[in-house]
Protein backbone atom coordinates (compact mmCIF):
# COMPACT_ATOMS: atom_id res chain seq x y z
CA UNK A 1 0.00 0.00 0.00
CA UNK A 2 1.57 3.20 -0.81
CA UNK A 3 2.11 6.09 1.68
CA UNK A 4 -0.76 8.58 1.14
CA UNK A 5 0.40 12.38 2.79
CA UNK A 6 -1.31 13.87 4.90
CA UNK A 7 -3.89 16.85 3.21
CA UNK A 8 -3.19 20.19 5.02
CA UNK A 9 -5.96 22.57 4.56
CA UNK A 10 -4.94 25.42 1.92
CA UNK A 11 -5.97 28.38 4.85
CA UNK A 12 -3.42 30.16 6.69
CA UNK A 13 -2.75 26.92 9.06
CA UNK A 14 -0.82 24.49 7.30
CA UNK A 15 -1.03 22.04 10.30
CA UNK A 16 -5.14 22.02 10.62
CA UNK A 17 -6.34 18.76 9.59
CA UNK A 18 -9.68 18.92 7.65
CA UNK A 19 -10.43 15.58 6.47
CA UNK A 20 -11.11 14.04 9.91
CA UNK A 21 -14.51 13.28 10.91
CA UNK A 22 -15.76 14.30 14.03
CA UNK A 23 -16.04 10.80 15.36
CA UNK A 24 -12.24 9.71 14.26
CA UNK A 25 -10.92 13.29 15.41
CA UNK A 26 -11.08 12.73 19.39
CA UNK A 27 -9.59 9.57 19.40
CA UNK A 28 -6.72 11.00 17.02
CA UNK A 29 -6.04 13.68 19.21
CA UNK A 30 -5.61 11.85 22.75
CA UNK A 31 -3.37 9.12 20.86
CA UNK A 32 -1.23 12.35 19.71
CA UNK A 33 -0.49 13.50 23.17
CA UNK A 34 -0.16 10.17 24.14
CA UNK A 35 2.87 10.45 21.91
CA UNK A 36 3.88 13.90 23.20
CA UNK A 37 2.64 15.67 19.99
CA UNK A 38 1.66 18.94 20.57
CA UNK A 39 -1.88 19.06 19.04
CA UNK A 40 -5.52 20.81 19.42
CA UNK A 41 -8.75 19.89 19.15
CA UNK A 42 -11.86 22.30 19.76
CA UNK A 43 -15.53 21.98 19.34
CA UNK A 44 -16.42 21.97 15.60
CA UNK A 45 -12.65 22.88 14.59
CA UNK A 46 -10.30 20.71 12.81
CA UNK A 47 -7.50 19.27 14.53
CA UNK A 48 -4.52 21.02 14.39
CA UNK A 49 -1.45 19.10 14.87
CA UNK A 50 2.54 20.99 15.79
CA UNK A 51 4.58 19.03 13.12
CA UNK A 52 8.86 20.36 13.43
CA UNK A 53 10.85 17.19 12.06
CA UNK A 54 9.81 14.17 9.54
CA UNK A 55 9.61 11.66 11.87
CA UNK A 56 6.55 13.64 13.79
CA UNK A 57 4.64 13.56 10.77
CA UNK A 58 5.69 10.14 9.75
CA UNK A 59 3.92 9.06 13.28
CA UNK A 60 1.04 11.67 12.83
CA UNK A 61 -0.06 9.50 9.79
CA UNK A 62 0.40 6.31 11.45
CA UNK A 63 -2.34 7.35 14.08
CA UNK A 64 -4.73 8.79 11.47
CA UNK A 65 -4.47 5.71 9.12
CA UNK A 66 -4.23 3.36 12.44
CA UNK A 67 -7.57 5.02 13.08
CA UNK A 68 -8.72 5.94 10.15
CA UNK A 69 -8.49 2.47 8.08
CA UNK A 70 -11.16 0.49 7.09
CA UNK A 71 -10.46 -3.32 8.78
CA UNK A 72 -9.97 -4.59 4.97
CA UNK A 73 -7.43 -2.10 4.38
CA UNK A 74 -5.78 -3.24 7.06
CA UNK A 75 -5.91 -6.79 6.69
CA UNK A 76 -4.62 -6.23 2.81
CA UNK A 77 -1.65 -3.92 4.64
CA UNK A 78 -0.76 -6.90 6.82
CA UNK A 79 -0.71 -9.69 3.83
CA UNK A 80 1.28 -7.23 2.13
CA UNK A 81 3.60 -7.57 4.75
CA UNK A 82 3.76 -10.71 5.24
CA UNK A 83 4.16 -11.50 1.67
CA UNK A 84 6.90 -8.98 1.48
CA UNK A 85 9.12 -10.53 4.45
CA UNK A 86 8.86 -13.94 2.73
Amino acid sequence: MPFTPLSPTTTAEPNALTHIDRIHRWSIYHRLLDLDIPCTCSMGQPLRVEVNHPSTAFQVWSVVRQITASRSDKIDWLNTCWRKSK
